[in-house]
């Protein structure tokens, strides 16, 4: 009964996650010190450094920086991800139902 009513789940999640990885966030820290670009999957896609506003000589700062871009990248995408699975999920709920999750 439930397969009937909710669709092939496992199929649906794997379009959603094939859409998460189309979907890419950006944070920075340091006023542009780094900057990283993550997916909606929260995977990191890549980092830049701009050397010239970075101490080098503080290694500290830097892997500060670093964790702090990364963090707030992964951060947005999960906002992004949960967006993406509200959505996936009133698609999946019959007609007359959409109001069982506060929507």
């Amino acid at each position: 009964m439930f397969g009937d009513l909710f669709g092939n789940v496992e199929q649906q999640q794997a379009e959603m996650r094939k859409k998460l990885a189309t979907i890419s966030v950006t944070a920075e820290a340091g006023n542009g010190a780094v900057t990283v670009t993550a997916n909606a999957n929260r995977e990191i896609l890549d980092v830049q450094i701009d050397k010239t506003k970075l101490d080098w000589n503080d290694v500290e700062q830097v892997q500060d920086l670093v964790l702090a871009a990364v963090n707030n990248a992964l951060e947005k995408a999960m906002v992004k991800e949960q967006a993406e699975a509200q959505k996936l999920i009133t698609q999946m709920m019959p007609p007359g139902l959409e109001g069982l999750f506060g929507k």
